[in-house]
């Protein structure tokens, strides 16, 4: 009774877990739409972004008290208000200002890096920026992506934003991942599906010689 118990209130957890990530993603969703209209119609979009960047590494990552304090729902938005005036008032446009207040006004600002994480899937689609994960069994250099990025780009019709990791359990070849599409160029990955077609075919031999086997036994 007890297991069960446990059990129904782990799956409660997870499933409000999932409730409030779907919940920020909307959230994020809406600011991020909301800056980039500004933007867009200001005619600052690449200003706009790069200034959002500068607040996330420059300031918030420098400094988390601030961006603790600037998200708790303890304290007032007004009084978020002088902070960010005080903080931002100097450097920011007053875009980005007002956009920082109307966040807070809202008592959103807990939600500031998924609000920035969706400004720059955005602005890579408004860019036609797409992202490329390509994942190799040994390092290579710069010039090398550039390589492989020049090659991706009439491919994807797009301009590829290539991000690389190493993974040494590939024996040869390359991994990219477009979206949802998959380029596996690996030898693992060729010898898989080699065993994989042999397998196969040695079924379908098997299969087709009890079918011989029982039409001869029919007869």
């Amino acid at each position: 009774m007890n297991e069960s118990h446990d059990n129904a209130a782990r799956d409660a957890r997870t499933a409000a877990g999932l409730e409030a990530d779907a919940g920020v993603e909307h959230i994020a969703d809406v600011y991020a739409k909301a800056l980039l209209g500004a933007a867009q119609n200001a005619d600052r979009l690449e200003a706009v972004v790069d200034e959002f960047d500068s607040i996330l590494t420059d300031v918030f990552d420098k400094h988390p008290k601030l961006e603790t304090l600037l998200a708790s729902a303890l304290v007032l938005y007004r009084e978020k208000y002088g902070v960010i005036d005080r903080v931002f008032g100097g450097g920011a446009s007053p875009l980005v200002v007002g956009f920082l207040k109307v966040v807070a006004r809202h008592d959103r600002l807990d939600c500031i890096r998924a609000i920035h994480h969706q400004t720059h899937v955005m602005y890579d689609k408004l860019r036609r920026r797409i992202p490329v994960e390509l994942t190799t069994a040994a390092p290579i250099d710069a010039a090398e992506l550039r390589r492989i990025a020049e090659g991706l780009r009439p491919k994807i019709d797009g301009e590829p934003i290539v991000s690389h990791r190493t993974d040494p359990n590939l024996i040869g070849g390359a991994v990219i991942r477009v979206g949802d599409v998959v380029y596996d160029g690996s030898i693992a990955n060729q010898l898989k599906l080699l065993r994989k077609r042999m397998s196969q075919r040695n079924a379908n031999e098997i299969q087709s010689r009890r079918d011989r086997f029982r039409h001869s036994a029919g007869n």
